[in-house]
């Protein structure tokens, strides 16, 4: 069975999706204070936590998750929310077994704020993203796609709630076509 470890920044909503359908070996996250670790403990997920700041550098702070990484002997890593740009010591070490969720239609709004970004453009949709992580910023490989539309009576906020519903059935379904067997 492939083991699989989840990386988010923040809340943690599409690490919990995963987390209740597939076991999970960790979450990791580079914020101490990050909400996911919470939910990492509720759901009996063991956790990590460290921050870039507390090394000497970037790469000394990605052979930390290098070591947790072979460690904990993980076939894929699962990026949900994580907002660090993958570096090139952990991308070496682990090219071809990182995906990531991107909230857009990539090659659409590609970065940080690809919800708001579509948004502001005024798009009639946009979408999720799940793809293979390499050197640049959402630019790897897609694995699958899905477009969420934005409709007349769309806020902002309603808008960002449908991409995060696709979310939340798209991650599931890439996780089972990858070969991770669900709990």
């Amino acid at each position: 069975m492939k083991k699989i470890a989840v990386f988010a920044s923040g809340n943690g909503s599409n690490f919990q999706v995963i987390a209740e359908q597939f076991p999970v070996e960790f979450v990791f996250s580079d914020h101490r204070d990050a909400y996911v670790l919470g939910r990492a403990d509720k759901l009996g997920v063991k956790s990590y936590a460290f921050e870039l700041r507390e090394f000497d550098s970037k790469a000394a702070y990605e052979q930390a998750i290098v070591d947790l990484l072979d460690e904990h002997k993980i076939d894929l890593v699962c990026l949900a929310g994580y907002m660090k740009i993958v570096g090139p010591t952990l991308l070496s070490a682990y090219e071809g077994r990182i995906i990531n969720i991107h909230p857009a239609y990539l090659p659409e709004f590609p970065g940080a704020h690809g919800i708001e970004d579509a948004w502001q453009a005024g798009v009639s949709e946009s979408g999720v993203t799940i793809h293979w992580v390499d050197s640049g910023v959402d630019t790897g490989k897609i694995i699958q796609q899905v477009r969420v539309p934005r409709l007349a009576d769309d806020t902002i906020e309603s808008f960002e709630e449908r991409i995060h519903a696709a979310e939340y059935q798209l991650y599931p379904q890439v996780l089972e076509s990858l070969g991770v067997g669900r709990r």
